[in-house]
């Protein structure tokens, strides 16, 4: 298991996304999270197709790319299309989660499973062959800057046993109010990937990346 970073573009300053991209990459963040928002599964509308391929010139970085959208498979061929590198579905807002996931596989992209605060780890049970991530979100989706839920680390952990029991070398993703005091908390739990985005991108973009890759030095090896 290796510990990856993936700083979250819904809270850079889009005046200078492009920098802010290109700062978060500079300082080693192996991933960029990118949350597409429709306003009907959240309240909020973030970005969308037009967005994604501006960008992906800026980096070769992997797009962790998080479908909070109504009807995702909907748009798996579509994000695919724009150098998405892993797609991840909600189960809340997907009818289909079997047939998806499998698109997603098909387009040769990894598959994640998102989860809100409230879903129940059960709704896993008939597809850990097809995930290769699981997002657990770790506040309500839909709006950045929020705090963390402190019930999740308990979810966090029932997780990585489940997935220990099956010998499945899952990422388990975090996505809300990851900062200076809640990252060791979920990395103790079992968390391998974090989203931070007003944590990365508040403030000195490349000095919080190192040092929040540095914590996660400490708990094992990070990707490069």
């Amino acid at each position: 298991m290796k510990y990856i970073l993936s700083p979250s573009i819904l809270s850079a300053d889009f005046k200078h996304l492009g920098a802010d991209i290109e700062a978060a990459d500079r300082a080693g963040a192996q991933y960029i999270h990118i949350d597409v928002m429709d306003g009907l599964f959240v309240p909020s509308i973030s970005f969308g197709m037009p967005v994604l391929s501006c960008i992906r010139s800026v980096t070769d970085r992997v797009f962790d790319v998080h479908l909070m959208v109504q009807d995702p498979e909907r748009y798996i061929d579509t994000f695919a299309g724009l150098g998405a590198d892993i797609l991840t579905i909600h189960a809340e807002a997907c009818r289909h989660l079997d047939s998806a996931l499998s698109a997603i596989k098909n387009r040769g992209l990894k598959a994640g499973l998102a989860l809100c605060p409230a879903t129940p780890l059960s709704v896993l049970d008939y597809l850990w062959e097809k995930l290769d991530m699981v997002l657990l979100m770790t506040v309500n989706p839909g709006f950045g800057g929020q705090k963390y839920i402190p019930e999740m680390t308990e979810k966090i952990a029932a997780l990585r046993k489940m997935a220990e029991a099956r010998g499945k070398d899952l990422d388990i993703e975090v996505d809300g109010g990851i900062n200076d005091s809640t990252i060791r908390q979920v990395l103790e739990a079992g968390a391998n990937v974090l989203v931070a985005g007003s944590a990365v991108f508040g403030g000195d973009i490349e000095a919080q990346v190192k040092k929040y890759l540095a914590v996660m030095e400490t708990y094992g090896e990070t990707a490069r």
